[in-house]
């Protein structure tokens, strides 16, 4: 553990209370997360009460900006405070402090990368049924989503371009939207121009013109454990092999783990920012050293940036392309998870190697949908799209809330869960008595959908875990599904106990 050297000083923090004295020797940053815990485990700072902010906890300890940070996400990983948009922190209602954090995966060598294709298609194939509770599928419901908005941005767009948009656009793709994505990337560092990106049609579209690009049957990928299904299929279906590394729910991949197979790796994929499904975000200075560790043995990569934006904190995390200065990083992201899944709009900064993307799109795109990526980028423009983040994100930062204090309530005991920050997803794992994908198929008898934990790896694992998306609208419809989910699970549990004796 890193040893994080302060000024020696005293001081008092809010409500009055005389909270860390710091006494005339170096202290880890740990030692204030341990003292504040102490308060909050106490009694001494209650449920609901609001921490200092960032800054003002740095300027009032006498210490710098990233220690609190580090004090901060140490004590969301234990459950003990959490994050609000535009709010700050706060103590943790009290029932979620009961909830353990689900366990640190280990890596896998891909030896059998096996895809569980049968669960994958079973689970997807309800995309769209409005009669079920889709808590298996990652994206916000419409519901959230600024619909009628968006129906006038592609109106205005047909009028706007030649030929009403029936037109090819060229093969970098739509000027303004380009644009728009670059001037973005400074929320984060990116610094990126119009020339940088190249649109695609999606998330996933990116990501696979990135791996074509970049690989050949028989190459090593490593990926975070556990990981998206669609990049594990996609992966196999390029004739890859993969390694899927160990991954802490809240820090991400686990850079020892990561040096350890960098003689047999040719590309690495990465979501560092509220990943699917543990919602990890790799924190930047973990960032900045994968950057540089993979660019000195020349192994590209491949960013998927796609629910940065979804971040529940007050300010958006950095990229790894923020930290890349030889072009080595391939920055990938799209709208699908933050505005319109359906539309399709999604872009690359492939660094030195956009000729290459630009050949693939040409073969196997042509051109993007010219009306929809003009709407997009007016949508951008407008300032609408950072509107409507900014109610998304409260909205989704209370959802994780909610359903963190249903699953203490009503979850069997021991059921333990990840800490997301931001994004859509919540991992939860139950003792290794309880099938998800026996549960799935117990819940869907009662319209509920979920997503086992099986789906997210190509080894035998996760068979006690699943994915909850909670990008629904809360209200007490939900809260109720939620409680029978739990209530199924122990009933699960039990008969296996039961069969037991």
């Amino acid at each position: 553990m890193n040893i994080i050297y302060e000024h020696s000083i005293s001081f008092d923090l809010f409500n009055g209370y005389s909270y860390i004295y710091i006494m005339k020797r170096d202290f880890l940053y740990d030692e204030i997360a341990r003292k504040i815990s102490s308060q909050i485990k106490s009694g001494l700072l209650q449920p609901g009460d609001r921490l200092p902010s960032i800054r003002t906890f740095s300027h009032e300890q006498g210490v710098s900006v990233n220690t609190v940070k580090r004090v901060f996400l140490e004590l969301e990983a234990q459950s003990l405070i959490q994050s609000k948009p535009q709010s700050g922190y706060f103590v943790s209602p009290a029932s979620y402090l009961k909830i353990p954090l689900t366990e640190v995966s280990k890596t896998s060598l891909g030896i059998d990368n096996v895809e569980p294709k049968e669960l994958i298609s079973r689970v997807y194939a309800n995309m769209g049924k409005s009669d079920l509770t889709l808590f298996s599928i990652g994206i916000p419901s419409g519901n959230l989503l600024p619909l009628a908005k968006l129906k006038k941005e592609l109106i205005l767009a047909t009028r706007a371009l030649k030929e009403g948009g029936t037109e090819y656009e060229p093969i970098e793709g739509n000027s303004k939207l380009r644009r728009m994505i670059a001037v973005r990337s400074l929320a984060w560092g990116g610094k990126l121009q119009e020339s940088d990106l190249v649109t695609t049609n999606g998330g996933m579209h990116a990501l696979s013109l990135c791996l074509m690009a970049l690989t050949k049957p028989g190459d090593t990928l490593a990926l975070e454990s556990p990981c998206y299904p669609g990049i594990l299929q996609l992966a196999i279906s390029l004739g890859l092999q993969v390694i899927e590394v160990a991954t802490h729910p809240i820090t991400g991949i686990d850079i020892e783990s990561l040096k350890k197979i960098i003689p047999v790796i040719h590309v690495c994929l990465l979501v560092p920012n509220y990943n699917t499904p543990l919602g990890s975000c790799i924190p930047d200075s973990n960032k900045y050293e994968i950057v540089h560790l993979l660019a000195k043995h020349h192994i590209p990569i491949i960013e998927d940036d796609v629910y940065g934006d979804l971040y529940f904190g007050s300010t958006r995390p950095k990229c790894c392309k923020s930290y890349d200065t030889e072009g080595n990083v391939l920055w990938c992201s799209s709208i699908s998870k933050t505005l319109a899944p359906g539309y399709r709009v999604g872009w690359i900064a492939p660094g030195k190697y956009k000729e290459q993307i630009l050949k693939l799109k040409l073969v196997h795109a042509i051109s993007s949908t010219s009306v929809v990526h003009e709407a997009v980028g007016n949508f951008l423009k407008s300032g609408r799209y950072d509107n409507h983040l900014r109610h998304l994100r409260s909205t989704l930062s209370d959802n994780f809330q909610h359903y963190a204090q249903t699953i203490a309530s009503y979850f069997p005991e021991g059921t333990k869960i990840s800490r997301p920050q931001g994004g859509l997803a919540l991992w939860v794992e139950f003792n290794e008595n309880i099938d998800t994908a026996e549960l799935y198929e117990f819940a869907l008898k009662h319209n509920i959908s979920i997503a086992p934990g099986r789906m997210f790896t190509l080894q035998d694992q996760y068979n006690s875990c699943m994915r909850l998306c909670y990008g629904l609208p809360w209200n007490n419809e939900l809260k109720f599904k939620l409680k029978q989910l739990g209530n199924f699970a122990k009933i699960l549990d039990k008969k296996i106990i039961n069969s037991l004796i």
